[in-house]
């Protein structure tokens, strides 16, 4: 019975310790691991997407368009950050920024600030503008650590909370493939799946940061109807294939739309 109670305390304690709040949306989430964890599994899954799905070179046009895109929006996330005293939580980035050649309309980031654009993506997004919409949301998935909070719910599903300190230090295939099944890479090419409210925080989250970083954020609204429209009476697009877009999702986006652009600084 006291040990029941200690494991009880203990649990607890964990789940105390382990919770935070998100940027802008500041909704409380529980991240049971800690993000220099979450950044060493995912430079192995990087290294080993980029080693099956090379990057195309950096002299190509839509690649050196990313890169530029990617590095403005990492400044504006910084920017952001810092000025919330929040910057530790960019601790161990290393940004990257790639695009590969595939034609499934999608793009993720990693923790650690590994980012990659399919080529399928650019006849949808159309704009620089949509396309720093599409890496913002990405990359607020990892900054607000979406995956973390995923993967630390499959964690205690499978080995409860006392155990994470030795799953994690054993790095058990079971870990990795927990990792992999939270960011959905559990095939040679996947996308990052996310529940709704992570869906709608990236959006969010999205539409501040390429207002900071010089783009205008009512371009979301016909990025995400064009998206709509792809997926309309057909399997939808990878990017959206957990979470459609909706006329909901839409609607939200509008109705964030003012205070996005109170960030919004025309370049």
């Amino acid at each position: 019975m006291k040990k029941v109670l200690l494991f009880s305390v203990l649990g607890f304690s964990i789940l105390l310790t382990a919770c935070q709040k998100v940027p802008i949306t500041n909704r409380k989430q529980v991240s049971l691991i800690p993000e220099s964890e979450m950044i060493g599994l995912s430079l192995t899954s990087y290294s080993d997407f980029l080693s099956k799905n090379p990057a195309v070179a950096e002299s190509d046009a839509n690649a050196k368009m990313v890169s530029r895109i990617g590095k403005e929006m990492q400044k504006a996330v910084e920017v952001f950050m810092n000025e919330r005293g929040l910057s530790s939580r960019l601790d161990g980035y290393q940004w990257e920024f790639h695009m590969v050649n595939e034609k499934t309309v999608n793009a993720w980031c990693m923790p650690g600030g590994k980012v990659v654009v399919y080529s399928g993506l650019l006849p949808v997004t159309q704009t620089e503008g949509a396309l720093a919409c599409v890496m913002g949301h990405e990359i607020a998935h990892a900054v607000a650590r979406h995956g973390n909070e995923r993967m630390s719910q499959g964690l205690l599903v499978q080995v409860g909370g006392i155990a994470l300190s030795v799953a994690l230090s054993q790095k058990t295939q079971m870990t990795q493939d927990i990792f992999l099944q939270s960011y959905g890479i559990t095939s040679q090419l996947g996308m990052l799946k996310y529940s709704r409210t992570h869906e709608s925080e990236a959006d969010k989250m999205g539409l501040v940061f390429m207002a900071i970083a010089g783009y205008d954020p009512s371009e979301a609204v016909s990025f995400w109807e064009r998206m709509e429209k792809a997926s309309a009476g057909n399997k939808p697009p990878e990017i959206l294939s957990s979470h459609p877009s909706d006329a909901n999702r839409i609607a939200d986006i509008k109705a964030f739309l003012p205070e996005a652009m109170t960030y919004y600084k025309k370049k």
